[in-house]
């Protein structure tokens, strides 16, 4: 049912999958790291048959999109031009956003610095910070009853710091065996790990994620998260792209928090806004700590679900994903 098209700017192409009937309601889904837009299937093809026009790009510096070189280009402001773009390519009207992990910022940035392009927000993973999803404003939030800051300065956000101070060290590592990095990324949540600190936490006092091995084990791929032959285009995508862009995201802190300043409103979100919470997320369970909090303030019409998954949620809980969004769509009158 997923088409594959490319749309050309003068300053960007964008590939995207597309589904659904061309007339109608538009729904896009936004992707985060290190994912393209291929991981939202489920969900596409399920909106899709519902009567939806789906679209899912892969961003900037992944898969068959424009990757250029350097760190400012992958500032939120540059990715959200894109879809500004891509929205227009695709006739303007007011869509459904739907955004997962660095995909959430993405798609709450557009919707407070754009609003009339959003006639509803869906966050999965990675609440809305209207001052700018960057560590200045992650870390005093940390549940600091988990992670104490003499310990853990900045909790289970350390990973971002280590991203910033050895940057190169941390695409060796990723790019060292690309389908291991990605069978390792890619696992199911817990409840085991609840109340647990996160392996994010540590990744400085191990000197990467990966440790002083400086790749990544072997793993097998959990095939009930990503199907074999989609698992496939995806280390295949990152064959090409590498980790390099990717990682870039996370070196415009500055940028992004000056660019939330210029949002209309404060960044206050007045459209319906739900957030999808994964119980077993050990990054970004908003039942711990205060990191829900900017986006409680900041969001006029804010809907909250709860889905026994870790990180991965549209792979994870493919199906609940979905039922979370229809019941959500009908309960708010979005469809």
């Amino acid at each position: 049912m997923l088409s594959t098209k490319t749309f050309k700017s003068p300053r960007q192409t964008t590939q995207y999958l597309e589904a659904g009937p061309a007339g109608g309601p538009l729904m896009i889904f936004l992707h985060g790291w290190p994912e393209i837009g291929l991981i939202w299937r489920a969900q596409m093809e399920a909106f899709a048959a519902d009567g939806w026009r789906c679209v899912a790009p892969d961003m900037r510096g992944y898969g068959g999109s424009s990757a250029p070189d350097g760190a400012a280009p992958y500032a939120l402001e540059q990715i959200v031009d894109d879809m500004v773009e891509l929205h227009r390519h695709l006739g303007g009207k007011p869509a459904v956003w739907v955004g997962h992990d660095l995909g959430s910022p993405v798609a709450g940035a557009l919707a407070a610095h754009h609003p009339n392009l959003s006639r509803g927000v869906v966050l999965a993973s990675i609440p809305y910070f209207p001052q700018g999803f960057a560590l200045a404003n992650l870390v005093p939030l940390v549940d600091r009853q988990l992670y104490p800051a003499a310990e853990y300065p900045d909790g289970q956000w350390d990973y971002c710091r280590f991203y910033v101070t050895n940057f190169d060290t941390t695409v060796q590592d990723f790019n060292a065996d690309i389908p291991a990095t990605l069978a390792a990324i890619y696992r199911p949540g817990s409840p085991a790990g609840v109340g647990k600190v996160y392996r994010s936490a540590l990744v400085s006092r191990n000197g990467g994620w990966f440790g002083s091995a400086h790749r990544a084990p072997v793993v097998a791929p959990d095939p009930s998260l990503w199907p074999p032959a989609d698992f496939d285009k995806l280390v295949a995508a990152f064959r090409v792209t590498g980790f390099r862009a990717g990682n870039a995201w996370y070196l415009n802190d500055a940028a992004n928090i000056a660019y939330a300043h210029t949002a209309p409103d404060g960044g206050r979100l007045r459209q319906p806004v739900l957030f999808v919470n994964g119980d077993y997320d050990g990054l970004c369970d908003i039942r711990t700590g205060r990191i829900s909090e900017p986006m409680r303030g900041a969001c006029e019409h804010l809907s909250i679900a709860h889905l026994s998954g870790g990180h991965w949620l549209p792979v994870e809980q493919k199906a609940e994903l979905i039922d979370a969004i229809r019941g959500w769509l009908k309960a708010t009158g979005t469809a």
